[in-house]
């Protein structure tokens, strides 16, 4: 059986995907358990979770770093889009604090009942979960950030989604993109065949009114590309 790496609140899979790396868990996913959406992209099963967050991401993916260069502070407005089970959305409520709100997105209803549990079982009122769709993520207006990890390549749309997160941003609000760079083998993340070079994600950005602002290469294994107004 071949071992499929535990990836961390990726609710977006492309069809027939496997994983490789280090960082993985003795289970097979067959394809016929992946729901089929108009954009002939596949979901990931939400009754499979578990096996999405190893025990050691906050130790790879750093998300005090990640929040700290979006310039997430107490009192924050933030929306983490593909936020699958909410793992990265309770990290973000409890930096923004009771007078912040945090919208976790996701285009699965079953993975946005995941993240409002999570959020109610952490006791954590300022989480608003929002079920988006394919191509319009239906995000709230005037946000200080909005974050897209490990979910990027699974996007059918990314300009036409991109300029609906550039029109929910406050002025001076940021974008962060999180993704597995194409130089990681050893690590987490899909095969180096199926991951994106940062400069289409740049392109794609700005062909959707976004300013360029960063380029972090702290993470381990990831790239974190910082976008504004």
């Amino acid at each position: 059986m071949r071992a499929i790496v535990v990836l961390p609140a990726l609710a977006l899979f492309l069809a027939g995907e496997k994983w490789s790396g280090e960082f993985s868990v003795r289970r097979e996913i067959h394809p016929t358990t992946f729901q089929q959406t108009p954009a002939n992209r596949r979901l990931f099963p939400p009754e499979d979770l578990a096996i999405l967050e190893s025990p050691d991401r906050d130790e790879w993916q750093q998300p005090e770093r990640i929040m700290d260069a979006l310039q997430i502070a107490d009192g924050s407005r933030v929306a983490d889009i593909g936020a699958g089970g909410g793992w990265f959305t309770v990290r973000l409520a409890r930096r923004v604090g009771p007078n912040g709100r945090v919208y976790g997105q996701d285009v699965q209803r079953e993975m946005v009942d995941s993240i409002r549990r999570r959020a109610a079982d952490q006791g954590l009122t300022n989480v608003q979960t929002v079920l988006g769709g394919i191509s319009d993520p239906k995000l709230p207006a005037g946000l200080d950030a909005v974050i897209i990890v490990d979910t990027y390549p699974a996007i059918s749309d990314p300009v036409r989604v991109l300029g609906f997160v550039r029109a929910a941003l406050k002025p001076a609000g940021l974008v962060g993109i999180v993704d597995f760079t194409k130089d990681g083998a050893g690590g987490p993340g899909p095969a180096l065949s199926e991951r994106l070079d940062p400069d289409k994600v740049r392109r794609d950005a700005e062909a959707a009114g976004l300013t360029f602002r960063a380029h972090h290469t702290f993470l381990r294994y990831q790239y974190l590309l910082v976008f504004g107004k």
